[in-house]
């Protein structure tokens, strides 16, 4: 018996051996697939808050010092008496609502499922390379988030200094009410979280570079596991600024040290505090805060180029150009900080560097979006809501990359800075492009989670109900923004200059609550399909990757007998001289067949 069988044998009675126990299949399970579910569920979860949140304060911008009956259920008399929210609140909902979709949702929801997910099932492995470390990754997670929700019912209110939680604001406990307990249990659960990215971005690392099955070779790997490997990467570099910004917060917010702080007055008192310096953690934060818009779109966009090759019937265009702009993306993303801080007084020299930069990213984003409408153009197109979620992201991350080119220049970015043009491209651009990554990713890996397909046809209500609210939400906040309008007031009432734009926001905020409400179509139709959706076939959507040859029934271990050998990269989508129009990578090549690897 060889050593490969010997480690099959020892896999199976693995399985055999953990079969009926409820606690290690589903709640401590080391199997990345059960893992991936984890995520998955505590993310949506995570999102269904996040998203509340955003239509309660969208409301009280379209209406402001209205009456709600909903604001006094929800928030309770202490922050909207007789439902009218108090203004300190709608800041601490602003806060909480960026925190959850960028940290818990977009990183750990669509990272943390398709990267446990797939890594393993596209390089031919059993698992990650510790599935233990792995499992301590996801309770980590589950830990910062029950951190982060215990920090909305502090009686003094969660953290209100805005998601990037600038000091002096989260510095000092007595600035505002949101900057007591909650800021404090912010941070708390920031640094668990961080601990649990670094811990699955390791992971993930290790696994893509040792547990490759025989033949599947770097150019062999899926765009998929490119993004999320290089994902991971940029995860290990920044996340850790990140940690050292929070930790050093925390000494200045408890134990009297003044990293951040200078020269403060608070009511006519003076502070003791000298030498630290705000802007310092500016360049904390946004050094992890711009990276971090990769690593949520990265993965997206993998997912994007699997989807679109597959239902296009077409190899990728551009495979190795694909590669590249996603390393160039990844290298790029940590030199362009400094354009979150052009207004905070930079050298205007320095100004200029950052502006070149930024611009540069441009070029490999516009290789990706370029190669994604070469590989839709004449392909055999099947209009799935997975490929429809894809072709939107193409779609909204263009329109919301030209205004980052806008953003990027330091003389025009100081006429929009903290406005809602920069609130309007940065939710194009990443949160509506990678929530339509992970939407396309849930439709088309659903059958390889649960063994069942998704609604079809409520996929395609749920898909163009949000393609048409999520413009209607972000393309109008662009004219608001160049009229001036400043993000995170809780109301404009008191600048007669911006009278005539509160019809648009009024516009606005329905289109966010339709939008809102029809995300209840896709979250019954996930759950729903769990139990009863229509059992699903081994490979539903003819694709080439090696996911789609392991059984349906779950096991720990991935595939019963061998772990099957790759022989070609995963995009021989109608290739001439074959049968039929996919040939899957464990295919071997023919006497006479071309490598295909453009």
């Amino acid at each position: 018996m060889s050593a490969h069988d010997h480690a099959n044998e020892h896999d199976h009675g693995h399985e055999h051996h953990h079969k009926d126990t409820f606690i290690t299949k589903y709640i401590f399970s080391i199997d990345h697939k059960m893992i991936a579910k984890q995520y998955l569920i505590t993310g949506l979860i995570m999102g269904i808050i996040g998203v509340a949140m955003s239509l309660l304060f969208r409301m009280q911008l379209a209406w402001p010092e209205e009456s709600f009956k909903i604001f006094n259920v929800l928030l309770g008399d202490n922050f909207a008496p007789d439902g009218v929210m108090r203004n300190d609140i709608y800041l601490a909902l602003v806060t909480i609502h960026g925190t959850i979709m960028v940290f818990f949702v977009l990183t750990a929801g669509l990272s943390g499922t398709f990267s446990n997910l797939l890594i393993p099932l596209q390089i031919g492995a059993r698992d990650m390379a510790s599935g233990f470390m792995n499992m301590i990754s996801y309770w980590l997670f589950f830990l910062s988030s029950v951190i982060m929700i215990i920090s909305l019912f502090v009686e003094s209110g969660p953290a209100s200094a805005g998601w990037t939680i600038y000091p002096p604001l989260s510095a000092l406990p007595q600035a505002i009410p949101g900057s007591g307990a909650g800021m404090t249990l912010w941070l708390v659960s920031m640094a668990i979280f961080i601990a649990s990215s670094l811990m699955g971005s390791l992971n993930y690392v290790v696994t893509v570079i040792n547990l490759r099955t025989k033949g599947m070779s770097m150019t062999r790997l899926p765009l998929t596991i490119w993004a999320f490997f290089i994902t991971a990467i940029i995860g290990i570099v920044s996340f850790p600024v990140l940690l050292s910004a929070a930790l050093l917060l925390i000494f200045d917010r408890s134990f009297g040290t003044s990293f951040f702080l200078s020269d403060i007055f608070i009511s006519g008192e003076v502070l003791h505090y000298q030498g630290g310096s705000p802007v310092l953690f500016e360049h904390l934060f946004w050094f992890l805060g711009h990276p971090e818009v990769y690593i949520v779109l990265l993965p997206a966009l993998g997912i994007t180029s699997e989807i679109i090759a597959t239902n296009a019937r077409k190899p990728i265009f551009g495979y190795r150009a694909m590669i590249a702009s996603i390393i160039a993306i990844a290298f790029l993303s940590t030199i362009v900080w400094g354009h979150h801080m052009f207004v905070s007084g930079m050298n205007p020299f320095l100004g200029s560097v950052f502006t070149f930069t930024t611009l540069l990213i441009a070029i490999p984003s516009a290789v990706k979006a370029f190669n994604y409408i070469t590989t839709l153009w004449r392909g055999n197109l099947q209009l799935n809501p997975a490929m429809l979620f894809s072709i939107g992201l193409v779609s909204t991350f263009i329109t919301g990359g030209l205004t980052g080119i806008i953003l990027g220049d330091s003389t025009l970015d100081i006429n929009v800075h903290d406005t809602y043009f920069v609130v309007a491209h940065f939710h194009l651009v990443m949160g509506i492009s990678a929530l339509y990554g992970m939407f396309a990713g849930i439709y088309h890996w659903f059958p390889r989670m649960f063994g069942r397909m998704l609604n079809k046809n409520l996929g395609y209500v749920h898909f163009w109900v949000t393609a048409v609210c999520a413009y209607g939400v972000f393309f109008p906040m662009h004219f608001i923004g160049m009229a001036g309008l400043p993000r995170r007031y809780y109301t404009n009432t008191a600048f007669p200059l911006f009278d005539d734009l509160q019809n648009v926001n009024v516009i606005i905020t329905m289109f966010a609550l339709v939008g809102g409400a029809f995300q209840l179509v896709f979250i019954w139709n996930f759950f729903h399909s769990i139990f009863y959706g229509k059992k699903a076939e081994m490979n539903p959507w003819k694709s080439n990757t090696l996911e789609w040859t392991a059984p349906v029934e779950h096991m720990h271990g991935n595939w019963p007998g061998a772990i099957p050998e790759v022989h070609r990269w995963p995009y021989d989508y109608s290739k001439p001289g074959h049968d039929s129009d996919f040939v899957p990578q464990t295919v071997p090549m023919g006497p006479n067949e071309e490598q295909l690897h453009h």
